[in-house]
């Protein structure tokens, strides 16, 4: 095992704090027979890096964080095909297993896709959950294709994953009505396909403005609250997908219209089925369309430092509220 530097939550705090997160170094082993030992040259910040920040059990020693990365290869498992080392990749990783927040890190080759090369390190590590999620909600929950119609509301439509739904949905026939609040928001959302902007403090109003007929489809992080706004808005047999986890939530109000409630998770495959390569043809194909000038980075800040200082900075600005798009920290 070799001592690398690193980043670790040691219990949970707030992120004032000056010891929520501290320079550390950690052990990486070898890698397994499907792992990669990847040089980490950029990671993103992500909503779930609070989470788990504020929640983790100190029992279990310290939490290394950091669920996006970009970088490059150093060693193959005995059983990886399709990559050797000096390949450049990126990857959201699992949640099982110690974050990208440290110099080099252990990951499955078969959730890891190659980094586009049209982007540097950092612009691409700003893509990979974020793009696996609105993926994800899109095709396997959704089930929208090229030809699908409709129209689609995207909840926090200038987040990290909201940003993602409305690229990937301008591929499809859908009308996209995102939800911004303040004018920095709406640009950044139109900027990312939003044909309509709605006001999520007065949401039923303003998407029935926007889609007199209702909306077919809901994109929902932040649901407690929105339950009933949502089957009011919907057409009858609507979906919403959710990324969001609200206790006792009462779903309810979607009966009366035979509406469904999805639940998506990007961790889900790593977690439950290990050996899909799902998550890495997905990830191959947004590198493919990012190069093609067809989807574009969500980088809005770059810090620079994988240190504690740059990732407190970062863990404090998902938590204003106030971001668009990602926040990505730089080696």
């Amino acid at each position: 095992m070799a001592l690398v530097p690193a980043v670790v939550a040691p219990r949970p705090l707030p992120i004032e704090d000056p010891e929520a997160l501290v320079d550390s170094e950690i052990e990486v082993g070898e890698p397994g027979p499907h792992d990669l030992l990847v040089d980490v040259r950029a990671v993103s910040v992500n909503p779930v890096d609070r989470k788990v920040r504020a929640s983790f059990d100190p029992a279990d020693g310290p939490k290394v964080l950091g669920f996006d990365a970009a970088g490059v290869v150093v060693e193959v498992g005995a059983s990886v095909q399709g990559y050797a080392p000096g390949d450049e990749v990126y990857y959201a990783g699992a949640i099982d297993r110690p974050g990208s927040n440290a110099h080099r890190q252990l990951v499955d080759s078969r959730i890891v896709g190659r980094k586009p090369s049209s982007l540097d390190f950092a612009a691409a590590a700003a893509l990979p959950l974020t793009s696996l999620t609105a993926w994800e909600c899109l095709h396997d929950h959704l089930r929208v294709t090229a030809e699908s119609t409709g129209t689609l509301l995207v909840v926090s439509a200038a987040g990290g994953v909201g940003s993602m739904v409305l690229q990937l949905g301008r591929r499809t026939g859908l009308t996209l009505v995102g939800t911004a609040s303040r004018a920095e928001s709406a640009d950044w959302a139109r900027t990312m396909g939003a044909h309509a902007i709605a006001d999520h403090h007065d949401l039923v109003a303003t998407v029935r403005a926007a889609a007199p007929d209702g909306v077919r489809y809901v994109f929902s992080p932040v649901s407690e609250g929105n339950v009933e706004a949502y089957a009011e808005l919907m057409t009858p047999r609507g979906i919403v997908v959710a990324i969001d986890e609200p206790e006792g939530l009462d779903t309810l109000p979607l009966k009366t219209k035979s509406q469904a409630w999805h639940w998506e998770l990007m961790f889900t495959r790593p977690l439950s089925e290990p050996t899909s390569t799902v998550q890495r043809e997905i990830l191959d194909e947004v590198a493919r369309l990012v190069d093609a000038g067809e989807l574009r980075t969500t980088e809005t800040r770059r810090l620079q430092g994988l240190t504690a200082a740059s990732l407190r900075e970062a863990h404090r600005l998902i938590e204003s509220g106030s971001t668009v798009g990602k926040i990505v920290v730089e080696r």
